[in-house]
């Protein structure tokens, strides 16, 4: 097998990979068969994710955190009526959350369960702990989620597991026109549907993005389409929409902020995957993954070695 993005080099630095543990949740709750426990509990969506985590660490990561909703409302909610609340999540799946928390504990792996904050807060607060370390080579957020592109830059690099596409600041602006730091701006004035707040009237991906290449922020734009330097279309209507709700639109970079100051783990060294805990063989007869449990086992064996 070749060297992997979870690989250790040479010289004693190592990688850190963030996993978006609510995103995997959910694609595997759609993408999986459904599966039931010995006790009659859906683990579907539980044995996709714990074989996701495996399968990565079975790829070389050594240095692995999964941040997770513990509950799906967060101080947000408080700024935005109409933000992701969880109610349209599907009983089974939601039954999922917590038992997936502690299957990954029992794997021996960091998990970051977000109350106050969220698991999207969570990666960029460790993050930048991680990337503060000087023996972390490079740190992985593994999510496709827009909002984490404004975490990248530096060691710091969006890696979408799906595709295999690893994404550093030249991607970001290639993506969406705009320098990562520029991101929360984006979503202020474009609006993020998936997180339930709607942006700006007319405000779209194209007009939005020639405005923040120049200007950066949303509190730097004129007031005045007359003067603005870069020329869009319908700028009279845009530069209206933009003078009366400038206040919205902040508000909505607010919450599409992803915050630094997350409860996670204090250094690196609390990342580090050293095999499962007490209970893990338990676990696995209970959710019919016994071929796991071996993996896990051999895997823990070879890294000792």
């Amino acid at each position: 097998m070749e060297a992997s993005p979870g690989a250790v080099p040479a010289g004693g630095q190592f990688d850190v990979h963030l996993i978006d543990g609510t995103y995997e949740l959910f694609r595997h709750f759609f993408a999986v068969p459904r599966r039931t426990s010995a006790d009659g509990s859906e683990v579907g969506a539980l044995r996709g994710v714990l074989g996701n985590i495996v399968m990565l660490l079975e790829y070389g990561a050594t240095h692995v955190a999964v941040a997770t909703d513990h509950v799906v409302e967060s101080f947000r909610n408080a700024l935005w009526p109409g933000y992701k609340d969880g109610s349209g999540i599907e009983p089974d799946l939601l039954a999922q959350f917590h038992p997936t928390e502690e299957a990954l504990c029992l794997l021996g792996v960091a998990v970051w369960p977000m109350i106050e904050f969220e698991a999207d807060d969570a990666m960029a607060a460790g993050a930048a702990m991680a990337a503060d370390d000087d023996r972390v080579k490079q740190v992985f957020i593994c999510t496709p989620d827009k909002d984490l592109g404004q975490c990248v830059g530096g060691k710091v690099v969006q890696w979408d597991r799906r595709p295999d596409e690893v994404i550093d600041a030249t991607g970001v602006e290639a993506k969406f026109g705009v320098s990562p730091g520029s991101i929360p701006d984006y979503l202020g004035l474009v609006g993020d549907s998936a997180d339930g707040f709607p942006g700006l009237r007319g405000w779209g991906a194209k007009s939005t993005s020639v405005m923040l290449s120049h200007y950066g922020h949303i509190e730097e734009i004129p007031d005045s389409h007359t003067d603005w330097v870069p020329k869009v279309r319908g700028a009279a209507g845009l530069a209206a929409t933009l003078a009366a709700e400038r206040d919205l639109a902040l508000l909505f970079r607010r919450i599409a902020t992803v915050r630094t100051d997350a409860p996670v783990s204090e250094s690196v060294d609390e990342l580090a995957w050293r095999g499962p805990h007490r209970g893990f063989e338990n676990l696995c007869e209970q959710i019919g993954a016994g071929a796991l449990f071996d993996r896990v086992m051999n895997l823990a064996a070879y890294r000792t070695d």
